[in-house]
């Protein structure tokens, strides 16, 4: 009796454990499904049922609309470039930071650790970075979108700890055989990181694919908009002209506020690239974090 007492309480927390999981996800995916239906339906459509699952009344001329613009695909030019070298470049620095810094056998180890974590509590603030990027004539260039965001105090301590989980053994070993420690890093220890680099990779991608702020604070000239920067202005309702005429409004015409659908078919374009990146580095994500995060 008691064994099937135990048995039927088992089996009811698994049924209100996967209830509670099915309504989790459908809360987390509703919005992108609203999004995409939004996108793929008329004006009037989504004016009848904003909170609509189902394309209706089906309609591409948003997409054809913000798609046959230029600002559009210089913004993305412009952000595949800067989270392209932003991730080659930081991936680099972290590989060359965390491998030293993983050594017990380095000198001042420690107080290079606390200089780390000092900044992440501590930073100069919006007004010394700006004043720093101008003083460097580093203003409406991708280093302004891309220094910034380059180096991350607590992305180098996952690297760093996932290093040090590593065993040494291996590295002995080499180091028998007479290899350098060039070699080691980027022919034993690195091939065996890829979770944690795939991890910092998705990490660094989606921090500079999103990013607006760098742009707003840096950038002048609309042809250096990163995608965020151009979403952010269809979202707030400027007008194609207005984006074109790089916010003179005086040559837009009095253009009216853009539709719904086209905000919709904006946001359903600028996140169909991690979308689709994710899943391809899923399987390293969960190893990487609980690996890298064993040593502090």
């Amino acid at each position: 009796m008691t064994s099937r007492v135990k048995r039927v309480k088992l089996e009811l927390f698994d049924v209100v454990n996967y209830t509670l999981i099915v309504i989790a996800c459908a809360i987390m995916l509703y919005p992108f499904v609203n999004v995409i239906s939004v996108s793929f339906s008329s004006y009037a459509a989504y004016v009848e049922n904003p909170l609509m699952i189902w394309p209706h009344d089906f309609d591409m001329s948003a997409y054809k609309e913000i798609m046959g613009h230029r600002v559009l695909w210089t913004s993305y030019r412009n952000t595949i470039i800067v989270t392209t070298v932003g991730v080659a470049v930081g991936i680099l620095l972290y590989i060359l930071t965390a491998y030293p810094l993983s050594k017990t056998v380095l000198k001042g180890r420690k107080i290079l650790m606390v200089l780390v974590i000092f900044t992440m509590l501590f930073n100069g603030g919006l007004i010394p970075n700006f004043y720093l990027m101008r003083s460097l004539g580093l203003l409406d260039t991708y280093a302004a979108l891309i220094l910034p965001s380059l180096f991350s105090g607590f992305s180098l301590i996952l690297m760093k700890s996932y290093f040090e989980s590593i065993p040494e053994e291996l590295e002995e070993a080499a180091r028998i055989d007479g290899a350098s420690d060039p070699y080691i890093l980027f022919r034993i220890v690195v091939p065996l990181s890829k979770p944690i680099i795939a991890t910092l990779c998705l990490f660094a991608a989606v921090g500079y694919w999103n990013n607006f702020f760098n742009g707003i604070v840096y950038i002048r000239s609309v042809d250096k908009w990163p995608l965020m920067l151009f979403l952010r202005e269809i979202i707030e309702g400027a007008s194609m002209k207005e984006i074109a005429s790089g916010g003179n409004v005086a040559e837009t015409g009095g253009e009216q506020v853009m539709k719904e659908t086209l905000k919709y078919a904006t946001l359903t374009i600028v996140m169909i690239p991690i979308l689709l990146v994710y899943p391809f580095l899923q399987k390293y994500f969960v190893k990487g974090i609980m690996l890298g995060s064993v040593k502090g």
